[in-house]
């Protein structure tokens, strides 16, 4: 059954007691490069500002000079520099404010105030003398002169080696501040070096399995591997062998990478962690290279254990690579890591790690046994698991006395430890933006509402009309949830906008693996509820049902396509689990087919659409009440539903649900004790949410 979707931003919390998990090579004090390259810089930054503090000489042609100038009086001295043909005039300090408008306010003090260049055949002597013996008074000196610019020259032989030593500094010089490679080691010759971050003994993660919550049984899995590296004798007694490799494989957020980061800090051993986008690089053979240079350093250090996250950057599936050769850098690399795993040479005592979401796309060569031994599934947690992770996650935060946790963990189907970590952290900025002195359990339910439906949105201007459409069609979904007996119980309905919804109704599905027909008919038909709805109140369709529209003609394919559930397509599928029909450009089954497949899905939404129409129509008057409830309210709960159509039959109550024998005899003064102890890392929180999984939400855009 294909459902919507729901993505649930995440936070991640470092290590608290780990702030420097590796620890490099102590940094020398002393006078580096980069600060004699902050001196210079400095210096002509001083050197600019000191030379234009004053004007620089006024240009003027030799006519002028000759004509107007010279025959002025004005003149103190004309140096004239030979082998530069140019002529420096210097005014009488007497005269300056006479020329003081062609400065602008910046006379060029102490130089030359005017120049002037001649030509090759320009006579100084002959021609600046003749024009001083030519005026009346005082007659000027002249200065002939010949500059040697040694510095310039200097200059010009030094610039270019110090370019190439510059270059060699910066481009070949090991750059250990970059943090490249396990070592510390960067520059362009380490481009092909291994990025892995190291995790030695002493220096590694403070993660262990008692910050892993839930994961029973991935946890015992890779326990195994760990008590394998501490003591190998109990295994090897018995002629068993060391693991190549466990994938860890399931949906976001579940807390692979924790379990990882706990084997890190029980194992300890040398720890390898590295992402599979850091293998991947625009240089041809770096990728290779660096899965050489990783399993080099990993056979030093061994025993040890190499952590690949996202190992689906790297190893997605040969024959998927459309539009790609066999000389593609990401096959060589995936070509080199399989090499590497299971080659000719020996890895003995190296243990490989990965974790992806996305199993079904790697390529069937590196999920083979003698790589990956074992595949390791991390799922959505349980019932008991969610409440052992709230556990965890509550450590720290100031709760009201007497907090229950299995209500949380029964408010929340289907979410991860992502979705968790994510939920706690909201109902404490909640609390805090109400300026609570604790978190008490409706600032939970509302930060549960605004992870799954968003924020409100109640200053969105929404006419009257329009809001009475919203509320019966709301109150259609809850009507028929509530009277079919396989229908999901629901829990809460609200007309306040949220997020991109103008209306929504929250569900508390039960957990189940197997689902029959007339389960998903029932949730067809409470879906198809809010169309009807409409229908009777306006005799019109809107767009509102457009969410509810999709869901259902999802739900019906996989019905008819997936799961065999139409007798006269009969029992058949056409699911691909390998994922290698996304590649194809035709249908597995016939045009003739393809028909009766249209055929089935739209009997069964006629099918969904009558008994929805049926229900509410039947009980008329219990819907307008509780629709007309909504549109005064807002928001109305299943004690609502109970109360206009009494106790729900057949299927589960919900407040019976999350009434029910708690979990485990807990108090929050309990759970904040052991808190205090010890500050235990977040599991990482990013991660999709299916409908189906969490409280299940309608929509009405």
């Amino acid at each position: 059954m294909s459902e919507k979707k729901f993505n649930f931003p995440g936070f991640e919390q470092g290590n608290k007691n780990n702030k420097n998990p590796q620890k490099g090579p102590s940094k020398k004090s002393g006078l580096n490069l980069m600060w004699v390259i902050y001196l210079l810089l400095f210096g002509g930054l001083i050197y600019m500002w000191t030379t234009t503090s004053t004007a620089d000489p006024i240009k003027k042609e030799w006519s002028d000079v000759k004509d107007q100038i010279i025959p002025s009086g004005d003149i103190d001295k004309i140096v004239f520099v030979r082998n530069e043909k140019r002529g420096e005039i210097y005014i009488a300090k007497n005269k300056l404010e006479k020329y003081s408008s062609q400065f602008g306010g910046r006379e060029p003090k102490g130089g030359p105030q005017f120049y002037f260049l001649v030509s090759d055949a320009f006579n100084p002597e002959n021609e600046l003398g003749a024009l001083r013996d030519s005026i009346e008074g005082e007659k000027f000196d002249i200065v002939i002169d010949q500059k040697n610019n040694y510095w310039g020259r200097a200059l010009e032989w030094i610039t270019f080696p110090l370019m190439l030593i510059l270059m060699w500094l910066i481009f070949f010089r090991p750059l250990k501040s970059m943090g490249g490679g396990a070592g510390g080691q960067g520059g362009i010759f380490n481009v092909g070096k291994s990025q892995a971050k190291l995790f030695d003994k002493g220096s590694g993660t403070k993660v262990t399995f008692k910050d892993v919550a839930g994961l029973e049984e991935a946890k015992v899995e890779v326990m195994e591997i760990v008590d394998f590296l501490k003591n190998p004798k109990k295994y090897t007694a018995l002629g068993g062998k060391i693991p190549k490799g466990a994938l860890l494989v399931g949906p976001p957020g579940t807390g692979k990478t924790l379990l990882a980061k706990a084997v890190a800090g029980e194992a300890d051993v040398p720890f390898f962690s590295i992402s599979g986008s850091d293998f991947v690089e625009m240089f041809v053979g770096v990728g290779a290279s660096r899965v050489r240079d990783l399993f080099r350093q990993a056979k030093e250090k061994a025993p040890c254990i190499v952590f690949i996250d996202e190992i689906d950057a790297v190893g997605r599936a040969r024959s998927k690579n459309a539009g790609f050769t066999s000389n593609d850098e990401r096959e060589n690399t995936l070509n080199q890591l399989l090499t590497e795993m299971d080659g000719f040479g020996s890895n003995s005592g190296v243990i490989i790690l990965a974790a992806t979401n996305r199993a079904d796309i790697l390529d069937k060569a590196l999920m083979r046994a003698g790589r990956f031994d074992r595949q390791i599934h991390v799922e959505l947690p349980e019932l008991k698991e969610r409440f052992d992770i709230f556990k965890v996650h509550l450590k720290g935060l100031k709760l009201v006395d007497g907090f229950s946790i299995d209500f949380l963990a029964k408010q929340t189907p289907g979410f991860s430890g992502a979705d968790i970590a994510n939920v706690c952290n909201e109902a404490a900025l909640i609390a805090a933006r109400r300026d609570k002195k604790a978190i008490d359990k409706q600032d939970f339910l509302d930060a549960i509402d605004r992870i799954v439906g968003g924020l409100e949105r109640k200053s969105k201007i929404i006419t009257p009309e329009e809001k009475r459409t919203i509320a019966y069609h709301e109150a259609g979904h809850a009507t028929v949830s509530w009277l079919l007996p396989n229908a999901n119980p629901l829990l809460k309905v609200t007309i306040i906008p949220r997020g991109q919804s103008l209306g929504a109704a929250w569900y508390l599905p039960e957990e189940r693996q197997l689902t029959t027909t007339e389960q998903l008919m029932d949730e067809m038909a409470a879906t198809m509820a809010g169309r009807v709805a409409e229908e009777m109140l306006t005799g019109k369709y809107s767009t509102g049902a457009l969410s509810d529209l999709e869901k259902i003609s999802k739900q019906s394919y996989a019905m008819v396509k997936y799961y065999g559930m139409s007798k006269k397509v009969g029992n058949l599928s056409y699911y691909d689990s390998t994922g290698q029909a996304e590649m194809g450009f035709t249908k597995p089954y016939s045009d003739k087919t393809a028909e009766l497949i249209d055929a089935e899905v739209k009997k069964m939404t006629e099918q969904a659409y009558e008994t929805a129409s049926k229900v509410l129509k039947d009980n008329k008057d219990g819907f307008e009440k509780l629709a007309e409830m909504l549109l005064e309210r807002e928001v109305i709960f299943s004690e609502d539903l109970e109360t206009v159509f009494g106790p729900r039959k057949g299927g589960k109550d919900p407040n019976k649900l999350l009434k029910e024998t708690p979990i485990e005899d807990n108090k929050t003064e309990n759970i904040q004790e052991k808190g205090d102890d010890k500050q235990s890392d977040e599991p990482e929180t990013t991660g999709d949410l299916s409908a189906e999984d969490n409280s299940n939400k309608t929509t009405l855009f």
